[in-house]
């Protein structure tokens, strides 16, 4: 039997390791791409189209996935997830063509769709306003450091076993991740619930049934709900290029090899980790210092998005080192971003709706990242990727002008949402 305290940090723990999982999941074709592409033939559109079908199946699932688990529950939505993912992860080590490739990709999508909603809801379904940033960091902050692990030991598995066998063994991770969630479960003591103030949640840590999800209708009657769609449609499709596209640009423009890729481009996502964790917990820290909720939220958002347009003097330095380190600018900025909007989210609406926003969202950020894939392919294909790193720069300040003059204060609107949804 375990303890609420100790059941919640387990949960953030296991949730820690599943975001981080899927990051890893998902770069080791973007780390591996310089050997894959040229072993199955394939060129910068070609593999543009790939990493399409991945955002498009993530976005698809990010709805329908938030959707689930706020049907489902976190216990076996989770693992529903993790578990579409890791068969998807298999099956990469089996492709042969360009084709399969892009099928095991969208079904990687599929799986992943859930991740970061359920992630989110875990996180803010399970600990008190004063502490939701640093989870909602802690828990989202594991795919950072998943995406730090994954370009060093994916170039160490593949140089021994093959690139083929990375993808064999990013699955047995998968495998062993829903072992451990399952037994984590087991072991909880019957009678404990969540230490929340929602007093819609059960024992069993989900929504209660007697609400239920509140409709689409009311959600998308929000300027809120459409603020926080429209600053991910604008910032997805800069985080897709970081996690895609870094290692071909180095390989292609700053002709590097495989294993300094390997040795490098693990480092911004290291800041990212770091500061989506220190970006929740300022926050929080401001609150229980006396800033309201609204204040300590968007004067983060506001510092991230002032620190982006330095990352753009990445094309213009010289030497790879350089470069990466303005690179890890802009992933700094990300982590306080992130770990602060997706808490608004769980300041904004109660647990019932926690997923269906943060679901809606992602699918907003997954539409710009398939716009945005196509234009990155053709611009990388002439040779020259300067635009895309300047766009990339000065796309956080306008997301913050969104959110600005979308969500004018964040507060908890359960009861206007529950007003609106019984008219």
């Amino acid at each position: 039997m375990i303890k609420a305290a100790k059941f919640r940090w387990g949960i953030a723990l296991l949730l820690f390791l599943a975001t981080g999982l899927s990051f890893f999941d998902r770069q080791v074709l973007s780390t591996l791409a310089p050997v894959m592409t040229r072993d199955l033939h394939i060129d910068n559109i070609t593999y543009s189209h790939i990493v399409s079908a991945f955002i498009l199946s993530y976005t698809i699932m990010f709805t329908a996935g938030g959707r689930i688990l706020d049907w489902l529950g976190l216990r076996v939505g989770m693992a529903l997830s993790v578990g579409v993912w890791t068969l998807a992860s298999l099956l990469h080590g089996v492709t042969r063509s360009a084709l399969q490739l892009g099928v095991f990709r969208f079904l990687l999508g599929v799986g992943e769709g859930g991740c970061f909603p359920g992630a989110t809801k875990g996180a803010l379904e399970w600990f008190q306003p004063k502490e939701r940033a640093t989870a909602v960091g802690f828990a989202n902050g594991g795919s950072a450091f998943g995406a730090v692990v994954a370009p060093p030991l994916t170039v160490w598995i593949s140089l021994r076993f093959g690139w083929r066998g990375a993808f064999l063994a990013t699955g047995a991770m998968g495998a062993l991740w829903l072992l451990a969630w399952t037994v984590f479960f087991r072991l909880r003591g019957r009678g404990e619930a969540p230490t929340t103030p929602d007093p819609s949640l059960t024992t069993e840590g989900n929504h209660g049934a007697e609400e239920g999800v509140i409709p689409w209708r009311t959600l998308l009657g929000r300027s809120e709900v459409w603020g926080l769609m429209g600053a991910r449609f604008l910032l997805d499709p800069v985080f897709y290029f970081y996690m895609f596209w870094i290692p071909q640009y180095l390989s292609q423009t700053r002709h590097i090899s495989l294993e300094v890729i390997g040795n490098l481009t693990w480092i911004p996502f290291l800041t990212l980790g770091i500061s989506n964790i220190a970006g929740g917990w300022v926050s929080d820290r401001l609150v229980r210092s006396g800033w309201s909720i609204n204040a300590a939220r968007k004067t983060l958002l506001g510092l991230a998005a002032a620190l982006t347009p330095f990352s753009m003097l990445c094309v213009w330095v010289s030497g790879p080192r350089l470069a990466i380190a303005l690179m890890s600018v802009l992933m700094l900025a990300h982590g306080f971003w992130i770990a602060n909007y997706m808490t608004a989210i769980g300041d904004l609406f109660p647990t019932r709706a926690v997923g269906s926003v943060a679901g809606i969202s992602g699918s907003a950020g997954g539409v710009g990242g398939i716009l945005s894939s196509f234009v990155v392919g053709a611009v990388a294909q002439s040779g020259s990727y300067t635009p895309l790193f300047v766009a990339c720069g000065l796309l956080y300040p306008l997301a913050f002008a969104v959110i600005l003059l979308t969500v004018r204060n964040i507060r908890a609107l359960d009861a206007e949402l529950r007003a609106a949804a019984w008219k």
